[in-house]
């Protein structure tokens, strides 16, 4: 799960690419990938569609998601924004990896990468 700041602005746009070129490395690690922002379902939508994304993209319009995740930029009051961060969570909903200001152009990667190392592969 990730948390990112907002719909279709370039490091968020770059960042969601790159889950999904990776999807297939993903899915074979026994991955899926869920996008979190504080944009409303509508703008998700949009932003899913013009990149072609093929994981869900859930709207936590509230910030009260982001905010448990220790995830929301500010102190919770309307217009705030998600921190860009992410959580590698195992199949018994435990957090296995938090990347902390993970990068655009990296994530993914990085996901990859600990999931085999965390499978022992």
């Amino acid at each position: 799960m990730y948390f990112y700041v907002k719909d279709d602005t370039p490091g968020c746009t770059e960042q969601a690419c790159r889950f999904r070129d990776d999807i297939h490395a993903l899915a074979e690690r026994g991955a899926q990938v869920v996008g979190v922002s504080v944009d409303d379902s509508t703008s998700h939508a949009h932003f899913a569609g013009k990149y072609n994304l093929p994981f869900p993209l859930l709207a936590d319009s509230t910030g009260e998601t982001a905010a448990r995740y220790h995830s929301l930029r500010g102190d919770g009051s309307p217009g705030n924004l998600a921190k860009r961060n992410t959580f590698l969570i195992d199949p018994q909903g435990r957090i296995a990896k938090i990347y902390l200001s993970a990068s655009p152009s990296r994530n993914s990667a990085e996901v990859i990468e600990d999931l085999k190392r965390l499978q022992g592969s």
